[in-house]
């Protein structure tokens, strides 16, 4: 199959005469007296036709036409954030859940600054945002007019495609509006293209700024986008498959490495497939989308990893091939494996063609949709028994998940805390890991099941900022149930976006909030040992109660010392029927002692 580019279709007619009238005074009142809202609407109408179907604003003045037109047209949902920053990672929360584009708008100045953490995080982790600020008009700018600042290309190389969009004017001719809509289409197709991620486009506007008097009603909303964008699959060349199966041929030692981010559609289906006729074990990143689910129904998903690859030594020879997908995992100790036994081949797969290889041990990059190549491989592989290599690494992760099941049984610690949230989500239910400590016990104790479950988690650029307001962005984008699992540094950054539970009716969402009372991942630092600065400076111990946060926000409030108590609040709580914070005290310098402890058992256990 052929790679598809993107095609542009001749629209009717009679969408061309409504769209090509040069915009002169006499048809500027219809649909409204003011061409910075005409050029609005037209431009709103037309992402509305590409398939835009939320937007995050953040309030403010010279934003007004953008914010006039999203909250007139009926087929975009507004979401009013207050501050500029939680608005951002809630369209980011928005965009990651739906795998479509969010459009976020704020006004001039600084606000703009405040999306760009945001923008980070979505380019880093190619989630598709269409990032619209408005702006000053030329004519002010290094002025030293008040609010104005420098915001063309101001997110740098960190957004796919920049644009200053022209001043909107009363005399546009018929190509100046065409441009317009072609504008919108380009940019909500770069942004969800083969390598999705954030397009910023700065809007100038004159005043004024609000309409003269009541607008009419919006031009009809268009059946379908002025140009029509689309983009086949990359399939891999008879070359790269015979390069690949030679190899698999050859070698019998070998693992299969999924690390965040992996494809959806029905890449876990296929990489079953693939896993079951070669034999690899899976090494599988809980934010991979496939340690749970049906690929474990295959036997071969490894989840334990971070535990008896301490070190990064493992009781089985070095691997000979590994195959890999999606980002770069979160395992430490499984990088560090990587490095101390490095594989003769490790093929990495995967169709946007962005590096990810930290470690810079890959020996072939194959750009081709994951699904199809795996489809293309298992089509061709003879079939293969199991081999001693591998049941010695799929015994060692039984054995890794028997003794933590035990562990945690009988001890209440952070990393219990977070293996007992993924025990019991419900179906359905979705989990938002946070960074820091959260995702790392997630690594460390997520056990592989064949119960689906959809983990999201910010990656991109790993930050503690915005995490409430992207999970709050997943939670609004259906009514099943999310959990967030936070530590408490982590939460105090993002306490402005809790307001949107109340803003938009968010009763789905349980806050797991891991309270040890400061940034206890600098624990595991050699800075640890440095005493003083390290608690002033580094562990930064607060003493908040968040019980306050829970008053103000109006949001239910559980808090649990023990096992029991967290059990029956967590069960209490996550149905989705009121939005709650369930706060775990628990104390950093013990949990790291549990940590290291658990993974000591587990390697003597596992040592010949």
């Amino acid at each position: 199959m052929a790679l598809q580019l993107p095609c542009y279709r001749v629209i009717s007619s009679s969408i061309h005469n409504l769209l090509d009238p040069p915009m002169n005074s006499s048809n500027l009142q219809s649909p409204i007296s003011n061409p910075n809202l005409a050029w609005a609407d037209r431009f709103v109408n037309e992402l509305a036709a590409c398939g835009l179907q939320a937007v995050a604003i953040a309030p403010g003045s010279r934003s007004t036409p953008l914010t006039l037109a999203f909250s007139r047209h009926p087929q975009i949902k507004v979401y009013l954030q207050h501050d500029e920053r939680s608005a951002a990672f809630f369209a980011l929360g928005l965009a990651l859940a739906t795998d479509r584009p969010v459009a976020l708008v704020c006004t001039s100045g600084t606000a703009a600054a405040e999306f760009h953490a945001a923008v980070i995080e979505a380019y880093q982790s190619q989630v598709p945002l269409l990032v619209l600020t408005a702006d000053r008009p030329h004519e002010v700018r290094y002025s030293g007019a008040n609010q104005t600042i420098d915001q063309v290309k101001m997110y740098g190389d960190h957004v796919l495609w920049s644009f200053d969009m022209a001043l909107p004017h009363s005399d546009a001719s018929a190509l100046v509006m065409r441009s317009l809509q072609t504008m919108a289409a380009r940019a909500y197709a770069i942004a969800n293209g083969l390598v999705k991620g954030p397009v910023h486009l700065n809007f100038p506007f004159r005043p004024p700024l609000e309409p003269a008097a009541p607008p009419l009603p919006m031009m009809a909303p268009l059946m379908r986008s002025f140009v029509q964008m689309s983009r086949g699959v990359m399939v891999p060349t008879p070359e790269q498959v015979n390069a690949i199966i030679a190899v698999v041929e050859q070698y019998e030692r070998g693992l299969i490495i999924c690390g965040p981010n992996c494809p959806g559609g029905s890449f876990p289906q296929t990489l079953a497939a693939l896993a079951t006729a070669t034999g690899y074990p899976i090494l599988a990143d809980p934010l991979s989308g496939v340690r749970f689910g049906a690929v474990a129904a295959t036997g071969l998903v490894c989840g334990g990893y971070e535990s008896y690859l301490r070190g990064g030594h493992a009781p089985w020879a070095a691997p000979d091939v590994v195959i890999r997908f999606g980002a770069v995992p979160t395992a430490k100790w499984l990088n560090s494996y990587l490095t101390n036994h490095p594989p003769q081949h490790l093929i990495h797969i995967r169709d946007n063609g962005i590096w990810a290889d930290d470690l810079h041990l890959v020996t072939d990059f194959v750009q081709a949709d994951a699904a199809t190549t795996c489809q293309a491989l298992v089509e061709q592989l003879p079939p293969r028994d199991g081999s001693a290599w591998a049941e010695a690494i799929l015994s060692v992760e039984s054995t890794s998940q028997q003794i933590v099941q035990q562990y945690c049984e009988e001890h209440f610690f952070d990393g219990a805390v977070v293996r007992a949230v993924v025990e019991a989500l419900p179906a359905g239910a979705r989990l938002m890991i946070g960074n820091s400590l959260p995702v790392r016990h997630l690594d460390q104790f997520g056990q592989p099941g064949t119960r689906p479950r959809q983990i999201f988690g910010n990656r991109g650029a790993s930050g503690i900022d915005g995490i409430t307001s992207t999970a709050l962005g997943i939670a609004a984008s259906s009514a099943e149930p999310l959990v967030l699992i936070t530590g408490d540094i982590t939460f105090y950054h993002d306490m402005n976006g809790l307001l949107a539970i109340r803003q938009h009716n968010l009763r789905n969402v349980t806050i797991v909030l891991l309270n040890n009372d400061g940034g206890n991942i600098f624990r595991r630092l050699p800075v640890a040992k440095f005493e003083p600065p390290f608690t002033p400076l580094f562990l930064t111990p607060h003493g908040l109660d968040f019980r306050h946060v829970a008053q103000l926000y109006g949001i239910a409030y559980s808090k649990a010392d023990d096992a029991a108590a967290f059990g029956d609040a967590i069960a209490h709580h996550m149905n989705g029927d009121q939005a709650t914070i369930i706060e775990v005290r628990t104390d950093g310098d013990a949990d790291l002692h549990h940590q290291q402890s658990l993974a000591q058992q587990i390697v003597e256990r596992i040592t010949p």
